[in-house]
């Protein structure tokens, strides 16, 4: 009787060990968890990270110049025909509903085409699409390491023709000051589908 009170007594303590155990050493918290609508193998915290590019002006910036509120990043070219037009205009109209709300965000369009995309040209592209857009371009290596850090695609069209397609991936990214990236969106949302969704995390953060 006495050595199965012990034994009992020993599993109830290896119980509870277990207990805090979890509650100690369990993934944390995911203070977002309410807003995300998309899965992302490995976490969100796979997804960005530092970058060094230039900007419309001219100016080298670092991911902690452009990132000092939230913002939402899209990756394209200026001579995209179609898909770059609708979804920068889209993300404009978003970001223009939020601040009806009192929301807070800054529109940011990284060149994956920077042999044609200079400053000069970004600037005049950005200025038609909205009056806070920040265009980014780079160097090619400049480019292309953004471009891993957020998992992006692109290939420019292997053809001597100056008029070029590139063909690219159309997420948009969501990056918070302290927090770094938490969302992508897909085109196929309506600028207030965006917005609903991305004041979710503005709200949570």
């Amino acid at each position: 009787m006495t050595r199965m009170i012990a034994i009992a007594a020993v599993l109830i303590a290896v119980a509870g060990m277990g207990a805090l155990y979890l509650m100690g050493s369990g993934e944390p918290e995911d203070q977002f968890a309410q807003c995300r609508a998309s899965s992302i193998a490995g976490g969100a915290g796979e997804i960005g990270g530092p970058f060094t590019l230039v900007s419309e002006t001219g100016e080298t910036v670092t991911d902690a110049d452009v990132i000092t509120r939230p913002a939402l990043i899209y990756f394209g070219y200026t001579f995209c025909p179609d898909v770059c037009p609708i979804d920068t205009v889209r993300n404009a109209d978003a970001i223009d509903l939020l601040r009806e709300d009192g929301r807070d965000m800054l529109p940011v369009f990284i060149s994956i085409d920077p042999e044609r995309d200079t400053p000069e040209v970004m600037a005049q592209y950005t200025e038609y699409l909205h009056d806070d857009m920040l265009g980014l371009t780079g160097t090619p290596e400049q480019v292309a390491a953004v471009s891993q850090a957020y998992r992006t695609y692109y290939r420019k069209q292997d053809t001597e023709d100056e008029f070029y397609l590139v063909e690219h991936s159309t997420f948009s990214y969501l990056v918070l000051p302290e927090h770094g990236f938490v969302e992508f969106f897909r085109r196929e949302l309506s600028p207030e589908q965006l917005a609903e969704q991305a004041a979710c995390f503005l709200d949570a953060a």
